[in-house]
């Protein structure tokens, strides 16, 4: 949507580190010995428990069963938890694979998880220099702009404006819209919430 519009900006490359999680041996990491992995987390969740029990199996304190997330990192303001579900970690990961770091930042302010349903793709406005210029096109888009232009007479048509700094500034303030800064602050990400 609008992505003819000068204030609209493709979405991001792919992140440059994929999302990824670093799971440890419990036993060892008591015994105070270092023993772990770094995991590709946009796999799915049988397939990131191979790799822990790999990582187990191989650990040096004998029968190592427990684990935890140790670190993380490519899952932008997503924090994940010690003990986050696989499946948590890999939704967040497939949905940042997929959608870049604009997913990140959606999870982030909403919560969702993989049982919620919810879906990025109804929500994601895209990337914009402001919300300003969004409603702008928006209004262009749909047609409003026209048909308010249309609507006013000739000899107020100097004075009749949709305020449209007011209108960027009430979706936001009345939830209908919210937005998130993009890396390096070069423009925001934009997700509705209705």
């Amino acid at each position: 949507m609008h992505e003819d519009h000068p204030e609209h900006h493709e979405a991001e490359p792919p992140t440059e580190h994929e999302p990824r999680i670093y799971v440890a041996s419990l036993s060892d990491d008591n015994a105070g010995r270092l023993h772990g992995t770094w995991i590709k987390a946009w796999r799915e969740p049988d397939e990131l428990l191979g790799d822990i029990q790999e990582m187990l199996d191989t650990a040096p304190t004998y029968g190592a069963e427990e684990w935890a997330v140790q670190d993380y990192e490519g899952f932008g303001d997503i924090r994940l938890g010690e003990y986050e579900s696989l499946e948590t970690v890999s939704w967040y990961a497939q949905g940042i694979r997929e959608h870049g770091l604009a997913f990140a930042a959606w999870i982030a302010h909403t919560g969702y998880g993989p049982e919620d349903g919810a879906d990025f793709d109804e929500a994601y406005e895209g990337e914009w220099s402001s919300v300003e210029g969004y409603v702008t096109a928006y209004l262009e888009d749909a047609g409003l702009q026209a048909g308010f232009d249309a609507a006013v007479p000739a000899s107020l048509a100097p004075y009749a404006r949709i305020d449209v700094d007011a209108l960027a500034r009430d979706l936001v303030l009345g939830g209908e819209l919210f937005t998130a800064t993009t890396p390096g602050g070069s423009g925001i990400w934009i997700f509705r919430t209705t």
